[in-house]
């Protein structure tokens, strides 16, 4: 063998101990941490779990760009944590029909992404999500609002959604929350005196430091900017990238729970069923 032909050899091997090491390094770095948790029965209570239709990263004005929609697992996570607990989940979407989904390389996928997208009935409840129009969001305990930059396109402009937020909040014990973009779905829901609900209280959600960092600052709508435009005293842990952060936060009621990005799923999950559970 001579000396170029073990140089390649030598290449190739390094590049596969890399990428076979990529996902374990980044979640080292803080990548979709592990999150402990006791089990919780939650028999016979309900979560809907709502999503984006848009499918396309594009800028204001333009129609093309790459192809976007919900990340895959702030919508995966929450899913599999709730059906654990014996929580029946509806999944819907701002106009019904399919939610499209991020594309992803390998090293980002949880083991929840993948078992989804194998899990043929949640699969169909993600193609042929109900749109919100069609559902009494007072009937759930627990309303979920996932995220990814399709949801910046439409959970914040959609006023139908803002008021069924209310509805849920004022006639029901619902217990509200999302991840990341998902947040924005909180932004048009108004108190009876037609003043922003979240006005006033503490959350969490995407922060401007990490959609600069992803390069990622066309989307008409961002997490961080708008809760704080609606008045919310706005929390966020950093790292030398946000990416890499993590926070949940429940705010002073104990009825909105919010988490501040990809990281967040199982933690925010698992608070909002606490609550239920205390109920």
């Amino acid at each position: 063998m001579n000396k170029v032909t073990k140089l390649i050899l030598s290449i190739c091997i390094f590049i596969i101990v890399i990428a076979l090491s990529l996902p374990t390094l980044l979640h080292l770095a803080g990548l979709h941490p592990n999150f402990e948790s006791k089990p919780i029965n939650l028999e016979g209570k309900h979560a809907l779990i709502i999503a984006t239709n848009h499918s396309v990263l594009n800028a204001p004005g333009e129609t093309d760009g790459k192809p976007t929609g919900v990340f895959l697992s702030e919508l995966s996570v929450p899913y599999y944590d709730f059906v654990k607990s014996g929580i029946k989940v509806e999944i819907a979407s701002i106009n019904g029909g399919d939610i499209p989904i991020e594309p992803m390389p390998y090293f980002i996928k949880t083991k929840e992404d993948k078992k989804l997208l194998k899990d043929k009935y949640a699969m169909d409840k993600v193609q042929n999500s109900k749109s919100i129009s069609e559902i009494d969001f007072t009937e759930f305990d627990i309303i979920f609002l996932s995220g990814g930059w399709g949801a910046a396109y439409d959970l914040g402009f959609s006023d139908l959604l803002g008021m069924k937020i209310s509805e849920a909040y004022y006639s029901s014990e619902a217990i509200i929350g999302g991840v990341c973009h998902g947040v924005l779905g909180l932004i048009r829901a108004k108190d009876k005196d037609g003043n922003l609900l979240i006005t006033g209280r503490n959350m969490t959600g995407v922060t401007d430091k990490q959609v600069q960092e992803l390069g990622i600052t066309m989307t008409p709508q961002h997490p961080e900017t708008e809760l704080r435009k609606a008045g919310v005293i706005f929390k966020s842990n950093t790292r030398f990238r946000d990416m890499f952060a993590n926070l949940t936060i429940v705010d002073d009621e104990k009825r909105f729970v919010t988490g501040q990005n990809q990281n967040a799923g199982h933690e925010t999950a698992y608070k909002m069923m606490e609550i239920v559970a205390n109920q």
